[in-house]
C-alpha cells in the first residue's frame, strides 16, 4: 500500500515507518503541513496517515484542502488531541478514521487493514503479466488463458512467470536453471525439459496459438 506519513515528531516517525515498512507498504514522510499538502496533491496515495499539531499548515486544514481538491485518498489522522470536539471537527474535515496517541502499532496496522478493504476502489491495479491471451497475475501467482483458470505447481509458476517476463527472448536451459532452480551451472540434468513439458500440457496443448517454442540445440522461447 502507498502510504504518506505527515508527522514532525521524529521518534514516531521513526517507528511507524520501521513497522509499516515491515508490513510491506511503500511509505513516503513529511515532516509539516506544508510540505505534506504538497506531496500529496502531487501523487496518488492510498492512505495518508496526519498529524493535527503540525508546523507550517495544521492537519485539519490539511484535510480540508486535500478534500476540496478532490483527493480521494483515505486519511487516518493520528494525534494526542482526543476529545469528542477534536475527534468530530477531524472527521467533519474530511478524515476516514481518527487514532489517539499514544496508541498500538497492532491498533495502527489493524486500522490500516480496515481503511483499505473500506477503499478498495483505490487498491493498486493488479501487477499483470501477459502474451496472448495468457495472463499471470503475479500478486495473487494466479495464471488464465482464454479466461479459464491454469493450476500450477510452485515451480511450474516460477519457470513460467519467468519466460513470460523475457518473452520473445531465447532462453538457454543454463539461464533457466540459474534463475527458476536456482542452480548456477548445468548438472546433466534434464528438469529444464521436464517441466517445459508439464507447462506445454497445461497451458499449450488445448489453446492456440502455440506460446511454447524450442530453439533446437539452444533453448526455448515464449512468444
Amino acid at each position: 500500500m502507498k502510504i504518506l506519513l505527515i508527522e514532525d515528531e521524529a521518534r514516531l516517525v521513526s517507528i511507524i515507518q520501521r513497522d509499516l515498512t515491515a508490513e510491506g507498504h511503500e511509505l513516503s514522510i513529511a515532516l509539516d503541513g506544508t510540505t505534506g499538502l504538497q506531496m500529496a496533491l502531487k501523487a496518488d496515495f492510498q492512505l495518508i496517515i496526519l498529524d493535527i499539531m503540525l508546523p507550517g499548515i495544521n492537519g485539519i486544514e490539511v484535510c480540508r484542502q486535500l478534500r476540496q481538491a478532490n483527493t480521494q485518498s483515505a486519511i487516518l489522522m493520528l494525534t494526542a488531541l482526543g476529545t469528542t470536539e477534536n475527534i468530530v471537527v477531524g472527521l467533519d474535515s474530511g478524515a476516514d478514521d481518527y487514532m489517539v496517541k499514544p496508541f498500538s502499532l497492532a491498533e495502527l496496522n489493524a486500522r490500516i487493514r480496515t481503511l483499505a478493504r473500506r477503499n478498495g476502489s483505490n487498491a493498486p491495479a493488479p501487477n499483470l503479466l501477459q502474451v496472448a491471451d495468457l495472463v499471470i497475475n503475479t500478486d495473487e501467482r494466479s495464471v488464465t488463458r482464454a479466461g479459464k483458470t491454469i493450476d500450477l505447481t510452485a515451480t511450474e509458476y516460477r519457470l513460467l512467470e519467468f519466460l513470460v517476463k523475457n518473452r520473445n527472448h531465447m532462453l538457454s536451459r543454463i539461464e533457466i536453471l540459474e534463475n527458476v532452480w536456482n542452480i548456477d551451472f548445468n548438472m546433466g540434468t534434464n528438469v529444464v525439459d521436464v517441466y517445459i513439458n508439464y507447462l506445454r500440457k497445461k497451458v499449450d496443448k488445448d489453446y492456440e496459438p502455440k506460446l511454447i517454442h524450442t530453439v533446437v540445440g539452444m533453448g526455448y522461447i515464449l512468444k
